[in-house]
Formats: C-alpha cells, structure tokens, sequence
C-alpha cells in the first residue's frame, strides 16, 4: 500500500495520470462475459431468449417486418374471428388483426419500459453515488427516503405516482422508473462503499486529484458495472408494471395499441373470444421470462443452465 502511494505520489510530479483499477476489477467484465458466450453455446433456452427479446426489439422499430395491415382500422365481417392462416392471432370486436396490434403495440410498451429503466437507472445511480461517497449525514437522509421507499410495494407506489402526474405512456414509464429509484440507489451505494476504499481511488487522493475527479473518474466506472447488471434484471419487473398500469388504464389512449391495453380490451369477450386476452398476455409473459433469462445469465447465476 505504501509503496503503490508513494509511486503515485511520483507519477503525480511529473503529471502522470492516477493508477490504473486493480487487475481484478478490469477482469470481471470479460470474465462475464465469456460465462454468457459459454451460456449461450451450450443452452438452446438462452439462445431462444434472446431471439424472442431480439423480434420484439425489431417488431417495435420496423414493425412492417411482420404485417403490412393498419392496426387501427378493421373489417366489420372479420369481427371475432379466431386464430387462423389469414388472422394469425385472430381479430378483435371491430375486425382489427390482432397480430398487427401486438405488433405495434410492442413499440409503446417497449419505449415506456425503456424510459422507466432509464429513469430508475440515472436518479437512483446518482443518489446511490453521492450517499455511498459523500458518507454521513447525506448518506443517512438518503438512504432513510429509500427505505421508505423501498417498504411500499412497486405497483402500489407506481400507482400513486401516475395519479398525480396524469394519464399516457410517458406519465406510466415515468411513475414506474420513480419507484425503481430506491432499489437502483441501494445497489450503487452498496458498490461505491467496496471501491471507494480501493488502492487505485486512495492513491488517487493522494495525488491530490479533486473529489468530483475521483468520483467521476474512479469510482462511478468501476461501480457502474452490477448497477447495469440490475438494470438488466430490472428489465422483466418493468414491463410488467407498465403493462399492469396500461391495463388500468393509465396508459395509451384507446384505440392506440398497447399490451396491458389490450390485455384489458378483450376482458369483456372472455367467454366468446379467448384470444383477446390470451394472446398479447402470453406476448407479454413469453418476453418478461426471456429478459429475465438473459438477465439471469449476465449476472452470472446461470453456470447450469441447460
């Protein structure tokens, strides 16, 4: 320790830049992910997730790829038809194909799983960073507000949050990512408290680096990994919530498609047309359990998956 201080001290003088992180820390990236390369050689389920994860993402920005039909206009003599060669989903009460609106209603419920991920992601990485660097009584306020948080359960919270703020899309991934911020803000404390006290980042103290210096150059780097990893397994957790809250009727207005949207339009048809409701909630089921799969593999708990 004296020794790797004092030649920081040196490399200081003549305007070298701070110590490089341990080699071990450089090394987790790729030891994760070569565990995913061999987890995808030798698990045909994890390959199937991500093919399924990977349709979704296309099937949202080109949905043309699957269908060519309007989502949003129907044929008043194909009203209720069940899955078939011409209507692979069926139709629903006004001859819309079901399909097409699956198709392109992965788009919002994409998009809004994405923005709420990202809101958790970034307000509750910063918090998390400055109660883990700046310790004391920041870290303590803080994290008091995210244990209270944290007692109330996601959806409930989400809830409340999207009543205030109003409904559509945006408001439902905005509500949704606010009640991540406790979870993601706990995660990057919990990583800042093991590297802030690493050799790399005292050494970079005693360089004489400035605090913001060392926070944003050392410590959010070599922190942001398992953040990201939660992130990931976040991923299935939101896509239900803002289906659930689509389904509410929080979400898209009618008749913009949308999953939890038409989840909830076909409850009325449950006895006459099964597919209403069957279908787009076992879209919805078939690509949480796929993200989660991935999720499972990047976070290095998937050594026997088969």
């Amino acid at each position: 320790m004296t020794e790797l201080t004092a030649g920081a001290l040196t490399g200081a003088e003549r305007g070298a830049r701070p110590p490089a992180p341990d080699l071990a820390v450089r090394e987790g990236a790729g030891v994760r992910a070569r565990r995913l390369g061999r987890h995808l050689l030798r698990s045909p389920g994890l390959v199937l997730s991500v093919l399924l994860v990977a349709l979704v993402i296309v099937s949202a920005f080109f949905p043309g790829v699957f269908t060519s039909q309007d989502p949003l206009s129907g044929v008043p003599g194909d009203r209720l038809r069940g899955p078939g060669a011409d209507h692979l989903f069926g139709t629903d009460q006004l001859g819309r194909d079901l399909f097409t609106r699956v198709v392109h209603g992965s788009a919002l419920s994409l998009q809004a799983t994405v923005v709420a991920v990202a809101v958790g992601l970034v307000v509750g990485s910063l918090l998390g960073l400055l109660a883990g660097f700046l310790g004391g009584r920041v870290d303590d306020i803080l994290m008091r507000v995210a244990d209270v948080l944290l007692a109330i359960p996601g959806l409930l919270l989400s809830l409340a949050v999207v009543t205030v703020l109003g409904f559509g899309t945006v408001k439902v991934a905005i509500a949704v990512g606010i009640a991540s911020v406790a979870s993601f803000a706990r995660v990057m404390r919990s990583e800042v408290l093991r590297v802030r006290g690493a050799v790399y980042v005292e050494a970079a103290h005693s360089s004489g680096a400035r605090r913001l210096s060392v926070l944003f150059r050392h410590v959010l780097p070599n922190s942001a990994g398992p953040v990201l990893v939660y992130a990931a397994v976040d991923f299935g957790a939101v896509i239900l919530q803002v289906s659930a809250l689509s389904f509410l009727g929080y979400g898209a207005v009618p008749p913009t498609p949308e999953w939890g949207s038409l989840v909830s339009g076909g409850r009325d048809y449950l006895a006459t047309a099964w597919w209403l409701t069957a279908l787009p909630g076992l879209t919805i089921a078939a690509t949480v359990l796929a993200a989660n799969r991935i999720a499972r593999a990047l976070d290095g708990e998937g050594r026997d998956i088969r």
